[in-house]
């Protein structure tokens, strides 16, 4: 199928055209034809799979209709909620992309920067608002934001947004927006919670899943180096420097431990930048800019930070610490194999780290393959490892169940451990959100 097969205005299809586009991936297949109708939508759908095209065509084709020949100021007409500044940055600039031969206009609007330049815009009418719950909030609460006239509504990654503290947010956003609108509602995942909010905020919904954990992994190739923590960094630089590697996403689990590792690889004569949430949104707006163009062969992130980066044709995803969460080494991965392209993934795993790799492995169904030939063997080990390398046969059914069984279990168990995570993570959101 191609896009021209969707019934998509040329304005959009010239844009599509200019971007290289052809075929729309499967959840655009299914997705534009259902919200073309007016439809609501639960997608079940991780990132990389093509959502934010999804859900925006067919948003800035209705409002094309409906706009033409109005006169007056603007008011928002569609409203989008992600959960991280990045994500809502990368959608703003999709919509920018898709609808730039159409008289529309797209704002975001997110915290940790000043309010002033995003409350001009706002003044001057907006169509379509891509926000932040966090920030959004502030704005209706000082009325410079008023949503009584939304027709189409998007919340997008809705478990992240659970999973970062933000649904209470959320759900004071959707009662100040009509209850008569389009709304598409996202989620990789759906726990009791968000099942519950998407019965709540949907009428009649269509449900698309796409992307299984098992067919991520599927496409990705993996591989894990047992190593002492000490000779961690050392072992980095020793891959970094091959040339095999065109770029490389690197993920830290403390944002001391990213700038550790960045100002190791410099040192060493590597480019490398870090993004967490210490950085200035400056910075990290333009730390995510050069590695998007390439100027940066490798960006150091923890996973908070790293939420909503979608970089095209990323060849590798290097985990220097294995996640306490299984389920994040299937969203660090994926970052690799984006949009059905396969991709390349590597671990480090200390002693310590050896019973987070059994989570995973049980997570995703398969053992992941162990590099013994590296010049930084774990020491203490007899025969490298002790565990088998060889990947047992996996059924989707079998995958899907661990990973089911894994979500349920493993936020709560990571971040409700102890006060001190408590504390730790809920620093981390206020400072990314």
């Amino acid at each position: 199928m191609y896009f021209e097969q969707l019934n998509i205005i040329s304005p959009i299809q010239q844009a599509l055209k200019t971007e290289g586009y052809q075929k729309p991936t499967p959840i655009q297949a299914q997705s534009i034809p259902t919200l073309l109708q007016g439809a609501d939508l639960l997608g079940c759908a991780q990132t990389g799979t093509g959502k934010t095209a999804a859900f925006a065509i067919p948003i800035l084709q209705q409002l094309a209709a409906q706009s033409s020949g109005t006169k007056g100021k603007r008011s928002i007409s569609a409203l989008v909620l992600a959960p991280t500044r990045e994500l809502a940055i990368q959608i703003g600039e999709s919509f920018s992309t898709y609808g730039k031969h159409l008289n529309l206009r797209v704002l975001v609007v997110f915290g940790g920067v000043s309010q002033h330049p995003q409350t001009q815009s706002l003044m001057k009418g907006v169509d379509i608002l891509v926000a932040t719950p966090g920030r959004l909030l502030d704005l209706i609460n000082q009325k410079y934001v008023h949503l009584d006239r939304v027709k189409y509504f998007v919340l997008d990654e809705a478990d992240r947004m659970l999973d970062m503290g933000m649904i209470q947010d959320v759900k004071k956003i959707i009662h100040r927006i009509p209850a008569e609108r389009q709304t598409m509602f996202f989620s990789a995942t759906m726990p009791r919670e968000i099942a519950s909010l998407s019965d709540a905020i949907l009428r009649n919904p269509v449900r698309i899943e796409i992307t299984p954990v098992s067919s991520t992994v599927d496409i990705i190739e993996q591989s894990v180096y047992f190593v002492n923590k000490k000779n961690k960094i050392d072992l980095l630089t020793h891959l970094l420097k091959s040339p095999v590697i065109a770029s490389a996403l690197v993920f830290s689990r403390t944002k001391h431990g990213a700038d550790k590792i960045v100002k190791q690889l410099v040192k060493s004569g590597l480019n490398a930048q870090a993004i967490h949430g210490n950085k200035s949104q400056t910075a990290r707006q333009q730390a995510l800019k050069n590695f998007k163009d390439k100027k940066t062969r490798i960006l150091v992130a923890t996973d908070i930070a790293a939420r909503g980066i979608d970089v095209d044709e990323l060849s590798h995803v290097i985990n220097f610490d294995l996640p306490e969460v299984s389920e994040t080494y299937v969203h660090r991965i994926g970052r690799t194999g984006r949009a059905g392209l396969g991709g390349i993934a590597i671990s480090f795993s200390t002693e310590e780290e050896k019973a987070l790799l059994r989570d995973i492995q049980k997570l995703i169904g398969r053992v992941v393959p162990v590099v013994d030939q590296h010049p930084y063997p774990l020491v203490g080990e007899v025969g490298g490892t002790g565990i088998k390398t060889s990947a047992r046969p996996v059924t989707p059914r079998s995958a899907k169940a661990a990973y089911s069984g894994a979500r349920s279990g493993e936020r709560k168990k990571s971040y409700a451990s102890s006060g001190q995570k408590k504390r730790s993570y809920a620093q981390d959101r206020r400072k990314d959100h």
